[in-house]
């Protein structure tokens, strides 16, 4: 049995559109039966990646492998791949037995055959009884079950999804994450996602791509991403975070804001300018002395299950998030553990 090998090669993929390049030079391998998500602002080329694995777009250089064979020239419907778009494109006229089935009658299967395909469909998406609703009977959330078993009954290696989530409400969104989760875990296939959401990326993803401007910024664990992220861009991108100017002195100490703390990364060498990262919810707010950074409090915004407190220190506005709130224009110290701060090179323009 393939496990963890590479279902999915791209090797040096560069793509332009008008003069303009749109992938620069990318290479990425995706392993058979892992939740891949690429994940970016708009531009940033994830939805012109999935095409080329897809199929609906040959890259202008490099090589696209399926399992160790150049498909680049294999066109989309000889793909063992089928794709969900944020639009369904399911057929109106159809009802949801007939959508599903489509795929296979085009194959003319069986009925036999297709009847149980289509019943093991709905089960999975849990429309077990709407085998004879219109599609235009159904909520937005039923639609898209209906397009995931449609593209799902031909039984492919790799499922591609565009921003499926995209046009339902948040919490619509919310449960189908954990729905696409248990899908993709029951049927053991490899699923690449697009989307520019983070928490979607963090939710459902064995391994996120973090794309910009289109350069893979980082590849890792939705752990990994978050907590040892190798920029500012994927920092400020995945979540939120305090970003600031530091000085490594030497290894394991660096200076911010003129004070020197203690912390755990090493190797940028002596007297380098870096990048700091801290994230809002590594900082006390404790009573201000001489030893820690000290600022005085702006705003605070209760988010439900914490205050977000803005704190200006030395020019910068700290962002902070605490179970309890401190009082808006008291100074107040910020008080961070040696692994709480995250030590970066400094972005190139």
């Amino acid at each position: 049995m393939k496990k963890n090998n590479n279902i999915i090669s791209l090797k040096n993929i560069c793509v332009s559109f008008d003069g303009e390049r749109i992938l620069k030079d990318i290479n990425l391998d995706i392993r058979d039966k892992e939740f891949v998500t690429l994940l970016g602002p708009s531009g940033c080329g994830k939805t012109t990646t999935l095409r080329i694995i897809g199929g609906f777009l040959t890259p202008d250089e490099g090589i696209v492998e399926f399992e160790g064979r150049d498909i680049k020239n294999v066109p989309p419907h000889k793909r063992n791949v089928n794709t969900v778009f944020q639009r369904y494109a399911l057929f109106p006229h159809l009802n949801v037995f007939d959508n599903i089935a489509f795929g296979l009658k085009i194959k003319k299967l069986p009925e036999r055959e297709i009847n149980r395909k289509v019943k093991e469909m709905l089960e999975l998406v849990d429309l077990s009884g709407f085998e004879k609703r219109s599609i235009n009977r159904l909520s937005g959330g039923q639609q898209q079950r209906v397009a995931i078993a449609r593209a799902l009954v031909n039984e492919p290696k790799i499922l591609l999804l565009d921003e499926p989530l995209g046009a339902l409400d948040l919490k619509l969104r919310k449960e189908m994450q954990i729905e696409l989760k248990r899908i993709q875990q029951s049927l053991e296939i490899t699923f690449i996602y697009v989307t520019h959401d983070q928490e979607e990326a963090l939710t459902m993803s064995d391994t996120v791509v973090v794309m910009n401007h289109g350069n893979i910024q980082q590849i890792g664990s939705p752990v990994d991403i978050y907590n040892e992220p190798k920029n500012a861009f994927v920092a400020d991108f995945i979540g939120e975070s305090n970003i600031l100017d530091g000085m490594m002195l030497r290894d394991r100490l660096v200076m911010i804001s003129g004070k020197k703390f203690e912390c755990v990364d090493g190797g940028f060498g002596e007297n380098a300018s870096v990048d700091v990262v801290i994230r809002p919810e590594d900082i006390q707010i404790i009573p201000p002395d001489e030893e820690h950074i000290c600022g005085v409090v702006k705003s605070v915004t209760f988010k439900g299950v914490h205050y977000e407190m803005l704190i200006e220190a030395y020019d910068f506005d700290w962002l902070v998030q605490s179970t309890k709130a401190a009082t808006i224009d008291d100074t107040v110290g910020l008080s961070f553990g040696p692994d709480d701060i995250h030590i970066m090179h400094k972005m190139k323009d």
